[in-house]
């Protein structure tokens, strides 16, 4: 069946993005960046090099206009970036993305003489400031802008670095991006996309499986020379970026804008990679024997089990799924979902050139979240759209607190969307019909556990090792790759067999060139929420629960992780809260053995 033909039959939506413009055309883009030039040169001209001089309630009018033009920036960007999600390989589209990008460029470097001179307050005028009510309301947001006080560079160094993006990094990302979207693989006698190829690394057949493998890194490895360029070069961006600011270590400025600090991340990365023995190792070593070997070929990692029927799921059983076990938790959670239905937010189709894998994109308070997701009808696909749409209920309940306190951080940035797929999870394994049915859907929330916590873990180790070594001189793509197999067999353990197509599979993760760093907010979420779960199983009043956890997602970046999670009784600041975490798929994997006897 073609996919045009599977995306009809599934009716399978497409989002429309009339919210924000009415295409990439439409003459609102044009006034709104008229608009954002002008506001800012006013911006300019009324507080540059004033603002240690002026009392509080003036910053908080500035800061307001500030914060207004930063939500008329993130839409425009915002547009331009869903737009060029749904087809990568158009030029149309990534010309438009990219000439939106250089031209707000200037637009952010001429008002970074905002936070920069925030950041440089005194702290006596600050404190008095602080008297004020209206500049009061964003001391959250200050609190991260002079945190970063020590790392700050002189204002036409910083400006310079801004307008220098989008055709600096900016440019390698995009490179990546439009490579990997317009890449397509051999399989059954079709050329299939990336979307379509990683899917069948699932399929029930053995077979297909092992061709879908040889065929994915065969063409990787074609292209494993601009792959290999592409990350040194986004690495040494960084390290001169981080030297030039003082990090000591390449993690430390994402830390740093994470709100974290960096002994808490070093003790989830050591306890994750402490317990990969006892948890991958032995959920491997099982499910070898369960395909009755020793050994298991790494392109079976995410293979079915043997009896499961690998039961497909229609678009409409999909959502109804995630909506009655939100509603069984929180009513409003249902309804927020609801509207994302309702209303387009959710691009689900299979179509050419469409971005691979899923996100929720929050665009800016103004408006709401938009979903992307490549929707096949598996059980991993009813996971992430409950995934995506804890993500996208959080965005929605964070957005009130503006363009510059919704974002939260990455510590807490997982939490709702792990925390929807526990609730799905546990929806659907309560109506499990019999042992089989459950032994299944154990398994497979054990794998995607430990994709999300060891796999991310041991890409967390990866970039470690790969940035410590770029920071001496370019890596060849043999040299990257001998990382990838030291970190990636640790966490995979002795009985997953990789072969040398294998070296090269780090070249296609987006995150290495998107985000370095990000990966670890994976882990750090799902062991939070399996603490947090834990918690609410717990619980003698569940509604004080429930709204213990709205106020935690409304929060948005006006809390630190360990201020937003002390009313639910945790400490992430504790190691042995990470080992909490990690209990729990341990435990679970031996509720499986005990089914599975």
């Amino acid at each position: 069946m073609s996919l045009s033909a599977q995306n009809q039959k599934q009716h399978l939506p497409n989002w429309s993005l009339a919210d924000l413009y009415g295409g990439i055309d439409a003459p609102e883009i044009t006034a709104d960046v008229a608009f954002c030039q002008s506001e800012a040169e006013a911006l300019v001209a009324a507080y540059e090099g004033k603002i240690a001089t002026i009392d509080g309630a003036s910053l908080a009018k500035m800061i307001a206009r500030y914060e207004a033009l930063s939500d008329k920036i993130g839409k425009l960007l915002s547009h331009a970036d869903l737009n060029f999600a749904t087809d990568m390989t158009s030029a149309e589209a990534g010309q438009h993305s990219q000439t939106l990008r250089e031209n707000l460029a200037a637009v952010f470097s001429s008002l970074l003489f905002i936070e920069l001179e925030l950041a440089a307050m005194d702290e006596g005028a600050y404190q008095a400031a602080l008297e004020d009510e209206g500049f009061a309301h964003y001391q959250p947001w200050l609190r991260i802008v002079r945190a970063g006080a020590p790392h700050q560079l002189e204002q036409r160094l910083e400006q310079l670095l801004v307008e220098r993006g989008p055709v600096g990094r900016g440019s390698w990302v995009r490179l990546f991006d439009e490579t990997m979207a317009g890449l397509t693989f051999d399989f059954e006698g079709q050329k299939v996309s990336e979307a379509e190829i990683l899917n069948m690394l699932s399929s029930p057949n053995a077979g297909q499986r092992r061709e879908a493998a040889e065929s994915f890194t065969a063409v990787l490895k074609e292209n494993e020379k601009l792959f290999t360029l592409i990350l040194n070069v986004i690495a040494k961006d960084r390290n001169i970026d981080d030297k030039w600011r003082g990090f000591q270590t390449p993690i430390s400025s994402r830390n740093l804008a994470n709100d974290v600090d960096d002994h808490v991340v070093d003790a989830l990365a050591q306890a994750v990679t402490s317990r990969m023995s006892d948890i991958s190792h032995r959920y491997y070593q099982m499910k070898a024997r369960w395909f009755g070997s020793e050994t298991l070929a790494w392109w079976d990692r995410n293979a079915p089990l043997l009896g499961d029927d690998d039961r497909t799921y229609s678009w409409d059983e999909a959502k109804e799924i995630v909506i009655s076990s939100f509603a069984a938790f929180d009513p409003e959670m249902a309804e927020i979902a609801t509207m994302f239905f309702d209303k387009g937010w959710v691009d689900a189709a299979i179509t050419p050139g469409k971005a691979s894998g899923a996100f929720s994109h929050p665009t800016v308070p103004s408006a709401h979240p938009y979903i992307l997701m490549n929707f096949a009808g598996k059980a991993r696909d009813v996971m992430t759209l409950a995934h995506e749409m804890g993500h996208g209920i959080h965005q929605v309940l964070a957005a009130r607190q503006g363009a510059l306190m919704a974002d939260t951080p990455l510590t807490l940035a997982e939490t709702a969307s792990v925390f929807a797929e526990m609730l799905t999870f546990h929806r659907l394994l309560d109506e499990a019909p019999d042992k089989a049915t459950k032994r299944f859907m154990l398994a497979g929330k054990i794998e995607d556990m430990l994709n999300t916590v060891v796999r991310q873990i041991a890409f967390h180790n990866f970039e470690v090792g790969f940035h410590t070594a770029r920071a001496k001189g370019e890596l060849s793509a043999e040299e990257i790759s001998d990382i990838w197999m030291e970190t990636q067999t640790q966490a995979l353990g002795p009985c997953v067999m990789t072969d040398e197509a294998y070296r090269n599979l780090w070249s296609y993760i987006p995150h290495f060139i998107h985000s370095p760093f990000y990966v670890y907010a994976y882990a750090f979420g799902d062991c939070l929420v399996n603490a947090l779960w834990q918690v609410y199983q717990d619980s003698d009043d569940k509604a004080a629960f429930v709204a213990n956890y709205k106020t935690l997602l409304s929060a948005g970046g006006t809390k630190r992780y360990d201020a937003a999670l002390a009313p639910l009784g945790l400490d992430a600041g504790n190691p042995q809260f990470w080992h909490k975490g990690l209990d729990m798929i341990s435990a679970m994997i031996d509720e499986l053995e005990s089914v599975s006897a």
